[in-house]
């Protein structure tokens, strides 16, 4: 069988840099299963040289297509592919298109406390594209993501770097703006021709909300001609989405849910540090949004909610879960009060 060689972006967090190596098998055989029809087998890590690479096989009678090899560079983890020459053993190098359509910047830039690492944050992305029904243009882009829990957008930029539109929805005022003047000054700065607005949204009188949009082009001709990115951020409560976007808008909606309480809705005496009860409310909420044969990521933190009862609320919702396999691989620790999982739920189509 003809045998690969991926060899890893390094992480520049040091504790996801602990946990990358577990979590980028995961990662691999939820693409190998959900993309690429099961054929990726033996997926590990091997020393090649000294050098650690994660290695995998594929039929001999089924070798990557060109289209699969652009999934592949989707990794979170994806640096470089060879294929090995056992004999050597020598390392082929082997072309494969880059994932990013913008500056990897959009997302590196930004520096916050509690800034969710952007490596992590495309696994995420990543992995809920490939669980949908619309994996097959995981490499195409062209999607629409919808973050409901956007924070400060690191989820909402790096599903434009992946070449999809993006939207978002955070009930703190003050992260909309930052992100809406960051977006702004970037795509100023990379002189991409575009777009933006920042402005109440009405309804019979009444203010819903603030919205950003901005559409920009990669080239002042694709921007004339419409070929256009839209990202769009309200500031607004999750559970009033339904206000802002129509049924069926997204392929994937993706979320790190809080591990704390700043996305409460803040119904009730007072929320709990758990996601559990919002969640609880917000997902028949974003259901809708989603298209048929979509899914549903959500990272959160396993220590304040079980796994089986982020299972049940998936299912609770509408929503087929994806728990075996490579999807019960990707929990790992964070820090001393966060060990972050992931789940996953499919829609029918």
């Amino acid at each position: 069988m003809p045998r690969h060689a991926l060899l890893v972006l390094p992480s520049a967090n040091r504790v996801y840099r602990a946990s990358a190596p577990a979590l980028a098998v995961a990662e691999l055989r939820v693409l190998g299963d959900a993309v690429l029809g099961g054929r990726l087998r033996d997926a590990g890590w091997e020393q090649i040289s000294g050098v650690p690479y994660l290695t995998f096989t594929v039929p001999d009678d089924a070798p990557l297509t060109p289209a699969e090899l652009a999934v592949l560079g989707h990794l979170s983890v994806f640096y470089a592919l060879f294929t090995v020459d056992a004999a050597g053993p020598l390392l082929r190098p082997v072309a494969v298109p880059p994932a990013d359509r913008l500056d990897d910047d959009l997302v590196t830039i930004p520096k916050y406390v509690g800034k969710t690492n952007e490596q992590f944050t495309r696994l995420l992305l990543t992995a809920t594209v490939a669980s949908s029904a619309a994996a097959g243009r995981l490499a195409a882009g062209g999607l629409a993501v919808l973050d409901p829990l956007c924070g400060r957008g690191t989820t909402l930029s790096q599903a434009l770097l992946a070449g999809h539109s993006a939207a978002g929805v955070d009930v703190d005022g003050k992260h909309v703006e930052a992100y809406a003047t960051y977006l702004r000054t970037w795509l100023e700065r990379k002189r991409l021709k575009h777009s933006a607005t920042f402005a109440p949204v009405r309804r019979s009188g009444a203010t819903l909300g603030r919205r950003f949009v901005a559409e920009f082009g990669a080239t002042k001709q694709a921007f004339a001609a419409g070929d256009v990115q839209r990202v769009e951020v309200v500031h607004a409560d999750t559970l009033r989405a339904a206000d802002f976007f129509r049924p069926g808008s997204f392929d994937v909606v993706v979320t790190d849910a809080p591990y704390g309480v700043q996305h409460a809705s803040r119904r009730g005496p007072g929320p709990a540090r758990s996601p559990l009860a919002l969640l609880e409310e917000a997902l028949p909420v974003w259901r809708p949004l989603v298209r048929p044969g979509g899914a549903v990521g959500i990272a959160w933190n396993t220590l304040v909610a079980p796994r089986a009862e982020l299972v049940a609320l998936l299912a609770a919702a509408g929503l087929q879960p994806l728990d075996e396999g490579p999807y019960r691989d990707l929990e790992h620790r964070v820090d001393q009060g966060i060990v972050r999982d992931v789940v996953i739920g499919r829609l029918p189509s």
